[in-house]
């Protein structure tokens, strides 16, 4: 059950992924797709898309110590907004209503998240940092969609490899790595323009 934004914290769910949103499919491709289309073009809905916005500003300001991220037209017409502490989440929102009085925060739902998204920022840039001479490169990384973990690309050895990513777990504690295979970044940039 999802936390309503004046909910309590009992049976409060984990944060929703990314992925399960849909984010990026194409309108009415599938349960996630974008809402409506604007000329065409696929888009959120005006009164999402603002409290999203709204949210999103809060989370990555005063409420960095929560925020983990944040979902639009999940389901349509609200935000579901991922944080690590449901009370400082429903003060996050007030402060997004504080600070855009069109928005209603209670088009939000509050689901509990593993870990911050500046947390798992600097989990990431730990091991972007520290990977070298571990036996396998690092491409790329990033925080898992549901903020309980950090993905790292790598070779497919590199992925397969119990013993690297334990050291990328050293690196990154305490969060969590998730391995999977990537690209080189110049690898991928040698095929633009």
């Amino acid at each position: 059950m999802r936390q309503e934004a004046g909910g309590g914290t009992a049976g409060a769910e984990p944060c929703p992924g990314l992925a399960e949103s849909g984010a990026g499919a194409e309108p009415g491709s599938g349960p996630g797709a974008a809402p409506t289309t604007i000329d065409g073009t696929p888009a959120n809905t005006p009164e999402a898309q603002r409290l999203g916005q709204a949210v999103g500003d809060q989370g990555y300001g005063a409420f960095a110590d929560v925020y983990a991220g944040h979902i639009t037209d999940q389901p349509v017409g609200r935000v579901a907004l991922c944080v690590t502490d449901l009370e400082r989440g429903r003060k996050l929102l007030a402060a997004a209503r504080q600070a855009d009085p069109s928005v209603d925060p209670r088009r939000a739902d509050l689901y509990l998240a593993r870990y911050t998204a500046r947390t798992l920022a600097a989990a990431v840039e730990k091991v972007l940092r520290g990977s070298e001479g571990l036996g396998h490169p690092v491409y790329d990384g990033s925080a898992s969609s549901d903020a309980s973990a950090i993905v790292i690309g790598t070779t497919a050895e590199g992925a397969a490899s119990a013993r690297f990513k334990e050291r990328l777990e050293r690196l990154a504690a305490p969060v969590p790595v998730v391995l999977r295979k990537g690209e080189p970044v110049n690898e991928l940039m040698e095929g633009q323009g």
